[in-house]
This record gives structure tokens, C-alpha cells and sequence, in this order.
């Protein structure tokens, strides 16, 4: 049986542009695997705001997305991509966080050139291109045969007018892109980069290139994010609102009642019919099971 990591692979050699969608939790895995998508994504923003309620800068530690991450990879049959930011402080911290995310079944993932701590606001500029090397080669030691998809993400085209650490130039996110490359990553990202500048740099990639919250078709592969976790927060600031100035929540009554898929998401009738084996072997009573 292939390794995530493998069945990622298999994916962008296959040459067909493909999705990773936004999965923030076990369930919205699920959800992205059911409606078809081949991929999943876990952002770094995402989880920090899901499941934390404080900002993607740096704040929760890669232990706490690696623990996140794990709960999704197990929930899903189809290949997890997660943020890993920086992979730490050190090379040793890159080597190390790699064989955990290798180790909790993660398909791949994106490895930044910002400086650390990261998205600090009071830093700028990236890390030197060695630096940033020497992160990819100790990832690359640390999946070992995993097959684990590692992906370079420049930033050089993330620039501060947008929050980013990049100085916008074309020629230095090419000699960036090679450099990172040369080091092991399997594949590259752009982050931020405005698409005309994209569609500068990526005939100049020796490596796949994929692209972080939009969609370009010329690319092996999209990351999309930013619109999962923020459509269940409107959704849930609606329904408590609703229920704060009415006494009742209409609105979720009716989502609940529409919703058929809810009970095979969570595979509601595999652990029933394991409780009602346990019951007739060991001569306990049943009753009947209404969530059906």
C-alpha cells in the first residue's frame, strides 16, 4: 500500500492539475474527501484561528500543528498538505519536526523562506538562501523513505505592502526557486505572487509549482484556503446571534433536518453495527438507533 506521501506524488507526476482543499478538522477532511476533491490542506491560518482563536504569526508551535494535522491524516483516505512554516528555529528542528509529521500519516508539506519569529511584524526580509537550503536538505533527511512531499514556499513575491517579507523581485524569486530546488524540495510556491509575475518565474522552475490560495490552471497544483474556517465562523456568529436574540436556532434546525450526508460523514452505521455484533455475541439488549 502506497504512503501518503507516495499517493501525493503520484498525484503531480500524474500532470493533471488537482485541488488540495481546506480541512481544518477531521470532519471537514471528510467533507472535502466526499464531495471528491483528491487532496486536502491544512493552512497554517486555519488551524491557528479554528481551533486556537489567535493569529497566524507564529504563535502556536509546530508540536500543536503537527497534533492537528494527525487528527485530519486519520480521518481521511486521500493526501494531507499542512503549513509547516519555518519548521522551527533550527535545522535540527526541521530535521526532528519532520519525522513527526512523516510519522502521523502527512502527505507533504510547505517549508517558508521568511526569518524567524516568524510574521513578528517587527522583522523583515527572508532568510539567507542557504539557510533556507539547509531547512529543505534536514527535511529531506528526516522523512526518510516516508516519500513525503516537501514544498519550498518563496516569499520573495510576498511583499510588505501585504504583509509578506519578499522585495517583489522576479529575478531573485527565479534564483531563489532554483536554489531551493537544487537542495531537495519537490515542488514550489509562490506565496502572494501577484499572477503575471507567477507566470514570469514558473518557466523557469526545474520543479512542479503549485499556488497558495488561488487557482491557476498552468500550475501542477492549488492550495486553497482562507474560505473553510471563515464560512463556519460566519456560519456559527449567525446561528448564536440568532439564538441570543430569538430563544431558538430556525436556521440550524433546518440545516440539521437537509443535511443526509451528516451521519455517513462520521461513520455513524459502522460503529453502530460493531455495538450491535458486541450486543448479540455477548447476549445484551439493543434499542433502536434513531441517528440512522
Amino acid at each position: 500500500m502506497p504512503t501518503p506521501g507516495e499517493k501525493l506524488r503520484g498525484l503531480i507526476e500524474n500532470g493533471e492539475h488537482f485541488v488540495a482543499a481546506e480541512a481544518y478538522s477531521a470532519l471537514t477532511g471528510r467533507i472535502v474527501e466526499h464531495v471528491g476533491f483528491e487532496a486536502a490542506y491544512l493552512g497554517g491560518h486555519a488551524c491557528s484561528a479554528f481551533h486556537y482563536a489567535v493569529p497566524d504569526n507564529g504563535i502556536f508551535s509546530q508540536v500543536e500543528m503537527i497534533e492537528q494535522s494527525a487528527r485530519i491524516a486519520q480521518a481521511i483516505d486521500i493526501p494531507l498538505i499542512v503549513d509547516a512554516d519555518t519548521l522551527g528555529e533550527t535545522v535540527a528542528d526541521a530535521y526532528h519536526f519532520t519525522r513527526r509529521y512523516a510519522a502521523a500519516g502527512i502527505a507533504g508539506y510547505h517549508v517558508e523562506d521568511e526569518v524567524n519569529p516568524k510574521h513578528s511584524k517587527h522583522a523583515g526580509g527572508l532568510c539567507s538562501i542557504a539557510d533556507m537550503q539547509l531547512r529543505i536538505e534536514a527535511g529531506v533527511k528526516g522523512r526518510g523513505d516516508s516519500g513525503l512531499v516537501i514544498i519550498a514556499r518563496c516569499d520573495e513575491l510576498y511583499t510588505s505592502a501585504n504583509g509578506g517579507g519578499g522585495s517583489g523581485s522576479v529575478e531573485e524569486a527565479i534564483r531563489r526557486g532554483r536554489a531551493y530546488a537544487e537542495a531537495g524540495a519537490d515542488a514550489i510556491v509562490f506565496a502572494s505572487a501577484p499572477p503575471e509575475q507567477q507566470a514570469e518565474v514558473i518557466p523557469h522552475m526545474p520543479i512542479p509549482v503549485c499556488t497558495l490560495g488561488f487557482d491557476l490552471p498552468d500550475t501542477a497544483f492549488t492550495l486553497s484556503t482562507a474560505w473553510g474556517w471563515v464560512s463556519a465562523a460566519v456560519g456559527h456568529l449567525a446561528m448564536a446571534r440568532e439564538l441570543m436574540e430569538t430563544g431558538a436556532v430556525k436556521s440550524a434546525m433546518n440545516a440539521f433536518t437537509n443535511f443526509p450526508e451528516k451521519y455517513d460523514l462520521i461513520d455513524q452505521k459502522l460503529y453502530d453495527d460493531l455495538i450491535v455484533e458486541w450486543a448479540e455475541r455477548t447476549g445484551r439488549p439493543t434499542r433502536p438507533n434513531h441517528a440512522r
